[in-house]
């Protein structure tokens, strides 16, 4: 009874923290109307909690080691909660950025540590297993926060999404402090790397604002954009020599000679661009130009959502019972791109029953993904590297969702320039399908009681909004179509996987019998 209540303390707690990734997204304009600050400014609110997560996630096995696990765990999540409170109570932009990322550095530890407890209680025998439960959190989190947040923000109001996480943060505590231990091999913290910590913090603090703020700033126009960048690849650069050649290092990169967490990690970097460009992409589509509802988006990825929890249990028994990890990694990168592909082929008249049906496959190819995956990571390493190890594959999972966003939106920037020129292209007066369109819309509006002038008016205008629309949607399905590739072109690298898990013949991939 205890591991169970222990299992759904941390999986709450780390899909807590990748709720709150994507919770914000669809009440940006409502908390910029009620902050008096511009759309940009808002955008924000993303941004700082993004780049505290992805400086903290590594860091926490050193933290780990040298707060001690319980003592870091529980802080966190202390952290996490009360400055989601302080995000709720903020009355301007930039305070509520200011603790939007230090809710972000608290929220850090609750997805690797969760992950190494998971596994822990699971023990080396029974890691799909874990691997399972753990994906659950890792799939739903990102997928319901903007279906959350959008019925938050709808019924109540934007502080709401922030001080949903109070009972949960509180009731998460008060079962972390019954049942949190210490893990039985620690790793005894020699010195602190203090310049390991600071080159960290500035390459990939850095590196996330670049992918965050390049498209809205219109990338190097922009001469912050060019300083960090350079910033970004000196600090990174020089951090992984110093780390190499410290012999006490913040984040032991030494753990990446394990073949298979580095395969493993370029696989989690492409499933996480897949993750979170298709929760970025799925319901602007749907609300942008498909003009769906918040309410029909949400319930959109309702069906996927709930299959993904099937299919994340089903790919741990076909692991368990000793079924090739191949074939199921395999099959679910051809369902993701089944999934790109159905996308890539909407038209105007696709209905929520069309999306719903093409984010079944995009769940369950995720679901068969997560666990071979996760499990895959940390499965040559001894147990006192695990922790890093899954650190690490976090960390990677989150940078492929911000280089993926990142891509996407400047994909889909580009993209719509070269479809809406195509368009207009044949919006002249030598096509008749257009002349009889504007003489009709003309005439409409004339029959409104608008003078010639007005009238001609508000027809091109009805004309260039369909044409904007059309150029979105072309702009989106390529995005998806892109997507689709990527999967594609990185599928030949789970041959390296399987050659090497055949070699060495763990157990968390075969048959526990």
């Amino acid at each position: 009874m205890k591991k169970s209540i222990l299992i759904i303390t941390v999986i709450a707690a780390a899909m807590m923290e990748l709720i709150d990734t994507s919770i914000v997204n669809v009440a940006l304009s409502h908390m910029s109307g009620n902050l008096g600050a511009t759309l940009e400014d808002t955008s924000w609110v993303i941004t700082a909690y993004a780049i505290a997560n992805i400086i903290i996630i590594p860091m926490t096995s050193f933290l780990t080691n040298k707060l001690g696990r319980r003592n870091y765990y529980i802080g966190s999540i202390i952290a996490f909660t009360f400055f989601s409170a302080m995000c709720g109570l903020s009355s301007n932009i930039w305070t509520l950025v200011a603790f939007r990322f230090l809710q972000g550095m608290g929220g850090g530890a609750l997805l690797s540590v969760s992950q190494a407890i998971v596994f822990e209680v699971y023990g080396k025998e029974k890691q799909g297993i874990a691997a399972a439960l753990f994906g659950i959190g890792v799939f739903l989190g990102p997928t319901i926060g903007p279906t959350l947040g959008g019925f938050i923000t709808e019924n109540y109001s934007w502080p709401w999404i922030f001080y949903i996480n109070i009972p949960i943060g509180i009731a998460v505590t008060v079962s972390s402090l019954l049942l949190i231990t210490e893990p039985a091999i620690k790793t005894k913290v020699q010195s602190v790397d203090w310049w390991g910590i600071l080159l960290l913090s500035v390459g990939v603090g850095s590196l996330q604002t670049v992918l965050e703020r390049g498209e809205t700033d219109d990338w190097f126009a922009a001469n912050y954009i060019i300083v960090l960048t350079v910033l970004a690849i000196l600090s990174i650069i020089l951090f992984i020599w110093w780390e190499l050649k410290t012999p006490h290092p913040v984040i032991d990169l030494r753990v990446l000679t394990s073949k298979t967490l580095s395969i493993a990690a370029i696989l989690t970097f492409i499933t996480g661009f897949g993750l979170f460009t298709s929760v970025f992409l799925t319901p602007v589509v749907a609300q942008r130009v498909l003009n769906f509802p918040p309410t029909i988006t949400g319930l959109m990825l309702l069906p996927g959502a709930i299959l993904a929890i099937f299919g994340l249990m089903f790919s741990a028994s076909l692991l368990k019972k000793g079924v090739s990890p191949l074939i199921i990694i395999t099959v679910g990168f051809v369902l993701f791109i089944i999934f790109n592909w159905q996308m890539s082929r909407m038209n105007l008249n696709s209905g929520p029953a069309d999306i719903a049906t093409s984010l079944i496959y995009r769940a369950l190819g995720l679901a068969l993904l997560t666990v071979p995956l996760t499990a895959l990571a940390v499965s040559e390493l001894e147990a006192k590297d695990v922790p890093q190890g899954a650190a690490l594959n976090n960390m990677m999972r989150q940078l492929g969702g911000s280089f993926g966003i990142a891509i996407i939106n400047t994909y889909v920037a580009n993209r719509f320039g070269l479809h809406r020129s195509d368009l207009l292209a044949n919006v002249n007066i030598y096509n008749a399908y257009f002349t009889e369109r504007i003489n009709k819309l003309t005439q409409y509006f004339l029959g409104r009681g608008n003078s010639i002038f007005d009238a001609q008016k508000k027809a091109i205008a009805v004309i260039n909004s369909g044409v904007d629309r059309q150029s979105f949607l072309l702009s989106y399905l390529d995005a998806y179509l892109f997507t689709g590739l990527l999967f594609l072109v990185a599928m030949p690298l789970l041959l390296l996987v399987i050659k090497r898990k055949k070699q060495s013949r763990p157990v968390v991939l075969v048959s526990d019998h």
